[in-house]
C-alpha cells in the first residue's frame, strides 16, 4: 500500500503543513498539491462540495505525492466510509466531544476486527494499492477535531480511544462555545487556557496535535508542539493575492484631476 506520509511524520514528532480547500476546483487542486504541500484536506463540511466532484478533486491531487484528506461533514459511518472509498487517505471528523464520539469515529474509519467500516470502492486499490484493504488500517489517518468546551472537559477520554491518531483544533467554534467572540486568531486567556489543557492531555497520551493558523501564526502554533498545521484556505489565498494584484495595479493608475 502506498506509505502515508503524514502519518509516518506525526508519528515521528515532525510538523505536516497543508491547507484547506472549499472552492471544489480540479485544477486549483492539482496547482496547491504541485506547490508541495505536506497535505491537502478537501473540506465537505463547510465547502459545496459533493461526492462526484470529491472523487475528481481527489485524483486531481494524486496527480503528486500530496497526501488527500477530507473534512466529513459530519461523524457519519456513511460519510467517513464514502471519504476513505473514494481515496482520502485520512479524515478529519468534527464536532467529537465526547469519548462515544470518538469511539463511533474509529468504527467508521477502520475495518474489522478494529472498527466496521464496509469493504468496497475502485480507488481504494487504484490509490492505495492491492493490498489497500489489509494495511489501511495502519495507514489511514483518523484526526477528531476538538472544537468544543465540552471536547475540552473530556480530552482525556476522547484521545485515549484507541485508532484515533491525532486531535485537530478549531479555533472558531470553540471560542463560539466559550461564548468569546468568533475570530480566525483568537488571542483570549480563556482561548489559550482551553487549547493548552488540550495540549497537556494529547503530549501525556502521546497524540500529536493540530490547528488552523494563518501564515503568520504558523511559526508560533509549531513553537508551542501543534505538528499538523493548517495554513490558511484555497479562497484565502485566491483573495489575498488577487487583492494585492489589484491594489499594485491600481497603485499605477494616475490620480484623477
Amino acid at each position: 500500500m502506498r506509505p502515508n506520509t503524514v502519518k509516518r511524520k506525526l508519528r515521528a514528532g515532525e510538523p505536516a503543513i497543508g491547507t484547506f480547500m472549499a472552492l471544489g476546483s480540479t485544477l486549483g487542486a492539482e496547482q496547491l498539491a504541485h506547490l508541495g504541500f505536506d497535505w491537502l484536506l478537501i473540506d465537505q463540511e463547510h465547502g459545496a462540495i459533493d461526492a462526484p466532484l470529491t472523487q475528481s478533486l481527489l485524483q486531481a491531487i494524486s496527480t503528486t505525492e500530496t497526501i488527500p484528506l477530507i473534512r466529513v461533514p459530519a461523524n457519519r459511518e456513511e460519510w467517513i466510509g464514502r471519504a476513505l472509498d473514494a481515496g482520502a487517505y485520512g479524515v478529519i471528523v468534527p464536532m467529537v466531544n465526547t469519548r462515544e464520539d470518538a469511539e463511533e469515529a474509529v468504527r467508521a474509519a477502520r475495518y474489522p476486527p478494529v472498527g466496521s467500516r464496509g469493504i468496497g470502492g475502485s480507488r481504494t486499490r487504484l490509490y492505495g494499492g492491492a493490498d489497500y484493504v489489509q494495511r489501511a488500517n495502519e495507514e489511514i489517518l483518523l484526526i477528531v477535531e476538538l472544537e468544543h468546551a465540552d471536547a475540552v472537559r473530556n480530552a482525556r477520554e476522547i484521545l485515549g480511544v484507541p485508532g484515533i491518531d491525532a486531535y485537530f483544533i478549531g479555533p472558531g467554534d470553540l471560542c463560539s462555545s466559550l461564548g468569546l467572540p468568533h475570530t480566525w486568531e483568537p488571542d483570549y486567556p480563556e482561548f489559550w487556557a482551553a487549547i493548552d489543557e488540550i495540549s497537556r492531555v494529547g503530549k501525556e497520551l502521546g497524540v500529536p496535535g493540530g490547528i488552523h493558523a494563518s501564515p503568520a501564526r504558523a511559526t508560533a502554533m509549531l513553537d508551542r508542539g501543534y505538528q499538523f498545521i493548517a495554513v490558511g484556505f484555497d479562497v484565502s489565498f485566491l483573495a489575498g493575492a488577487a487583492s494585492a494584484a489589484l491594489q499594485a495595479a491600481r497603485a499605477k493608475v494616475p490620480a484623477a484631476r
